[in-house]
């Protein structure tokens, strides 16, 4: 397995191995032990699986506050997202600041500590999106903010244009209106 440290502090890219032959491939996507050596020591207690029929669906910008806050392992299963995380925990060095990467069927996994709004926009039509979080879903902690704010800046490509929405996402709370609920933790 590959892990790769990114821009915003706590945010990976994970990439498991993969052994192919002439049938396909095989790979073990999440080993507790080996995410463990590379010190990712979340328990996932529960694993999500969105459907997007659409190209164009954005699902986020989603957070649980605490004390259900989440880390999430996300990947995708057919299809392709653009996955954009966003810090906000009081006290980052990264406050504010954004990172988008695309994730797609060839393996490769985020993962979005707690403290980051999480949001994705579908590249290609039936994409499954799969992910692992380690605290179990609250209504009351849900929270949303909304996903093109000027204020993030946040660059979605072309599939934004006619972009398919919740009334969830539709209206979110704005940017600037946000009190976070999260603290930086060294």
């Amino acid at each position: 397995m590959e892990v790769v440290d990114l821009s915003l502090i706590g945010a990976r890219f994970v990439t498991p191995r993969r052994y192919g032959d002439d049938r396909g491939f095989f790979s073990e996507v999440y080993n507790l032990r080996q995410f463990a050596e590379n010190g990712i020591e979340h328990a996932f207690v529960q694993d999500n699986h969105s459907y997007s029929a659409a190209k164009g669906t954005v699902r986020g910008l989603h957070y649980q506050a605490p004390p259900f806050a989440q880390t999430k392992l996300v990947r995708v299963l057919a299809g392709s997202i653009y996955d954009v995380i966003v810090d906000v925990r009081k006290g980052s060095p990264n406050f504010g600041q954004h990172i988008g990467v695309h994730l797609d069927a060839t393996g490769s996994q985020l993962l979005v500590p707690k403290g980051f709004l999480h949001g994705f926009i579908t590249l290609e039509p039936d994409t499954h999106v799969l992910y692992k979080v380690d605290a179990y879903y609250s209504a009351e902690a849900d929270g949303c903010v909304k996903w093109d704010d000027p204020d993030l800046g946040i660059d979605w490509g072309p599939a934004a244009e006619n972009a398919t929405l919740s009334d969830k996402d539709r209206n979110a709370s704005s940017y600037n209106n946000f009190q976070t609920p999260f603290v930086f933790e060294a």
